[in-house]
């Protein structure tokens, strides 16, 4: 059994109403093209970065973002758009978790293994995440879109 040490662990909840301005200061410009559910985990896997002390996520490390239902509103008006007989709109990217996960790879400044889970249990991925990384560790996230966003950035325990 692996002996885990929590670098940092970031809960926002409920979210401030300038979340979105402090990230794009955060980040020195606004994020683009993507949608608020990708831009909230973002905003928290970057807060959380920020308190372990780390500027990049590791080569190494892996990421893991969890959510009940992932980008709902995003889906939501793809589904009516849709409709309309229209070629597929913009908002389709956005409600796609690829781009979520794209968007942290460049914004963390990292390349590796990175990876969505829709789930209700938040123990079961911790622990699916935690078997399967090196010590390069973990960046692990829980994210409901226009409600909270949760991360843990986790290493193994040195000898």
């Amino acid at each position: 059994m692996s002996d885990w040490i929590t670098t940092a662990h970031v809960t926002v909840d409920p979210l401030p109403l300038d979340w979105r301005d402090q990230l794009a200061v955060r980040l020195g410009q606004r994020p683009r093209r993507i949608g608020p559910w990708a831009e909230l985990a973002l905003y928290g896997a970057r807060l959380c970065l920020d308190a372990a002390g780390e500027s990049a996520l590791p080569a190494q490390a892996q990421l893991r973002v969890a959510s009940l239902s992932g980008p709902r509103n995003a889906t939501r008006q793809i589904v009516e758009q849709a409709q309309t007989g229209l070629p597929m709109p913009f908002s389709f990217m956005q409600s796609q978790p690829s781009q979520m996960l794209a968007a942290l790879s460049r914004h963390l400044g990292w390349q590796g293994d990175a990876r969505f889970i829709v789930s209700r249990d938040q123990q079961a991925v911790l622990d699916l995440a935690t078997q399967e990384c090196s010590a390069a560790g973990l960046l692990i996230g829980w994210v409901e879109e226009d409600r909270r966003t949760e991360w843990w950035r986790m290493v193994l325990r040195g000898p």
